[in-house]
């Protein structure tokens, strides 16, 4: 008894020596700045309907194809909603709130003042679909497996945790590397956790498209390779009433059908084939949808308010390939966009000019001018940040609306002059060598083509000649992972908190390493420095002088050229299709709808 005694004794010594940081009491939630917005005691998030009735099919449509199930690795093109309705995380992200989780997988968490580290301990009711219990081994499975295989983003993100260590069967820790970034932990709340035995880790590169076991809501229950996948609930699924799955996952069943072309998609949409469809282009939601199930009530067009940033839609210049290497070709090209004739011919009006990365919102620059924490992180970078930019009198180049704008044509002129080349003959090239000013735009769809082809003819009117190549999805994802492309269309989408993720959009640290998002193949100190300065920012007010900063930078080296942005969330869907009275602060939320199966 005293031996045992004294052995217990000893572990707890031994345990507490091996303990860097003193770790708060375990709660409920975490929020990225501040206390998280629902107590303990919460019974379901405030934008759902907790009383919603189960049952039922929806039906989304898709675009492309798919021939891959794994979301999680670079290869293929992975179907769509596994991540949202199969596999799940520890915790959950309230979509009323910039950045808190509460829990899911797990019950709770622990972390330092200084986040340095971060303890989960597991929910004993988690399972898998296969009816076994989740545990911490899957957890550091889960971990290991996509720091090494994984993702790019979880490969960035990942390496800066020091140790992954089973506690117990239901009790993980991570110690942080430098514990420096303050969003680590919630980065790992969000982590995808998978079966360790569902997943071998040296063929977990490997696209699959069998069905695997996970914890979510629903499992796969049929695959038509690039043609429809269908989620059936799993009506043994665990979660099913925890506070943060109330009135969600509605519908016994979840279909997404392919369709190669949009064209095709938008008429089965109409036909009834399809139940929602949210749109984003503004031609199609002023004239698409005038059939006569509009009128009658049938078919409803709905605008949902949404807080969240709108983010950035550009065409991003590719940095690594000489021809956009210097800032004022760049720059010329912006001044060639002409987005007032673009709007009011192609878009009906509808559209916003993008002005910030993080437009919409209380983070965007634009218009704003720099605060003092901002001029102290970027004194280190005086070059970093235009000075219409630093005071927040920029603005995107404005066209006159009509086919000959001179005053633009005129500064990219310069521009480009400024940058050693000549108009020689109709053609613009390099003054020392000759070479024609010419390059390639990428297109993923028939749809971007009429967009490409407005800008083209600015372009020509100086010289420079663009070819536009439409390929196929399979290819096209291809060629953006290996950054095989002269210029592409992309979205950044943003939300209240940006953080880890800005690594993975704008950091050296990516740039060569394929399947990152920085397209544009931003390298710039300054933007690193800025991004270090969000993830480590104490304060809300600290974070977003920092990201603000960021922003300025970005902006200042003329990675991309600021299309535009919808001013809300366009949401067609029959009028069987229902949804709670309260929209969150992201929006659209069609995990929280519902089927009224009286019509």
């Amino acid at each position: 008894m005293i031996r045992t005694l004294l052995m217990t004794v000893a572990l707890i010594v031994s345990g507490l020596a091996n303990t860097t940081t003193a770790v708060a009491a375990p709660t409920h939630a975490i929020a990225m700045h501040g206390e998280p917005a629902l107590a303990a005691d919460f019974t379901h998030f405030p934008y759902v309907n907790p009383d919603a009735p189960k049952g039922g099919r929806v039906v989304f449509g898709q675009s492309g194809s798919f021939d891959n199930l794994n979301p999680l690795i670079i290869k293929g093109d992975p179907a769509a909603g596994v991540r949202d309705f199969a596999i799940e995380s520890l915790m959950a992200r309230s979509l009323d709130e910039p950045f808190a989780l509460y829990p899911l997988l797990a019950q709770s968490i622990d972390t330092p003042a200084d986040r340095s580290e971060v303890t989960f301990r597991i929910n004993p009711k988690a399972r898998f679909s296969d009816g076994s219990p989740v545990t911490a081994d899957d957890v550091v499975f889960s971990f290991n497996t996509l720091r090494e295989k994984g993702r790019p983003n979880h490969r960035t993100y990942f390496k800066k945790v020091k140790t992954a260590e089973r506690l117990s069967d239901l009790a993980v820790r991570f110690v942080f590397e430098g514990g420096s970034d303050r969003e680590l932990p919630l980065i790992l709340g969000v982590m995808p956790v998978i079966s360790r035995h569902a997943f071998a880790a040296e063929t977990f590169e490997q696209t699959t498209l069998k069905p695997f076991v996970s914890s979510g809501p629903y499992v796969i229950s049929k695959v038509d390779p690039g043609v429809s996948l269908t989620y059936t609930r799993n009506p043994q699924y665990w979660g099913r009433d925890l506070p943060v799955n109330k009135g969600r996952f509605n519908f016994d069943e979840i279909r997404f059908d392919y369709y190669r072309d949009p064209a095709t998609l938008l008429e089965a949409f109409k036909t009834g084939s399809i139940d929602v469809r949210s749109e984003e282009d503004p031609a199609r939601w002023a004239e698409g949808y005038q059939i006569p199930a509009l009128t009658e009530g049938r078919l409803i067009k709905t605008e949902f308010a949404t807080g969240l940033p709108a983010g950035m839609l550009g065409l991003a210049f590719n940095t690594r390939r000489p021809v956009f290497a210097k800032p004022a070709v760049r720059e010329a090209l912006i001044h060639l966009f002409d987005f007032e004739w673009v709007n009011r011919n192609l878009y009906h009006g509808l559209y916003k000019r993008t002005e910030s990365y993080f437009e919409r919102s209380f983070l965007s620059s634009s218009g704003r001018p720099a605060d003092a924490r901002e001029r102290q992180l970027l004194a280190p970078f005086p070059d970093a940040v235009l000075p219409a930019i630093m005071d927040g009198t920029y603005r995107q180049p404005a066209g006159d609306g009509t086919p000959q704008d001179r005053a633009n044509a005129k500064a990219a002129f310069d521009l480009l002059v400024s940058a050693g080349f000549k108009l020689d003959a109709g053609v613009m090239r390099e003054t020392t060598t000759g070479k024609p000013l010419a390059f390639e735009i990428l297109a993923g769809s028939s749809g971007q083509e009429r967009l490409f082809l407005s800008f083209k003819k600015n372009l020509a009117r100086l010289g420079i000649n663009v070819t536009i190549r439409v390929v196929d999805s399979a290819q096209y994802q291809s060629r953006l992972k290996d950054y095989d492309y002269d210029m592409m269309q992309f979205p950044w989408p943003s939300s209240l908190s940006p953080g880890n993720e800005q690594l993975f959009r704008w950091s050296s640290g990516v740039v060569n390493q394929p399947g990152s998002f920085n397209y544009p193949g931003v390298a710039n100190p300054a933007a690193d420095a800025m991004i270090n300065a969000m993830l480590t920012a104490a304060t809300a007010e600290d974070f977003a002088s920092a990201v603000r900063a960021l922003d300025r930078v970005l902006l200042s080296g003329h990675y991309v050229i600021p299309l535009y942005h919808i001013p809300k969330q366009w949401v067609a869907h029959w009028a069987h299709m229902k949804y709670p009275s309260t929209t969150p602060v992201s929006g659209y939320n069609p995990d929280s709808w519902w089927t009224d199966k009286a019509k």
